[in-house]
């Protein structure tokens, strides 16, 4: 069974912060970003596919999850949320360098 992903109102901002930081930083060449997009993307059908098999993000909810992303020499982490037997909802994309990274 597959999964439905839905974003949350911050994931998508998250997302097109990340596009944009990465185009500042290749001076427009816009490979790198569409490269880092892809890998998140990427996460996101394994998620939608298996979300139990992600770590727990807490011990307190089981349904709190975390997906690490491997990018480069680091990667992003998706913070979802099981919502129910066919939904996840992805609240925050973070990148694992980001001072708010815990």
């Amino acid at each position: 069974m597959r999964f439905g992903i839905r974003f949350t109102e911050e994931a998508q901002r998250d997302l097109k912060r990340f596009y944009d930081w990465m185009l500042q930083r290749a001076q427009g060449d816009y490979t790198a970003a569409e490269r880092a997009l892809q890998a998140i993307h990427d996460g996101i059908t394994v998620l939608a596919l298996a979300p139990l098999g992600c770590r727990k993000a807490t011990v307190h909810d089981q349904f709190l999850l975390e997906m690490v992303v491997g990018f480069g020499a680091s990667g992003y982490v998706l913070l979802s949320e099981v919502q129910d037997s066919r939904t996840v909802t992805v609240l925050a994309v973070r990148h694992q360098r980001e001072d708010d990274y815990h």
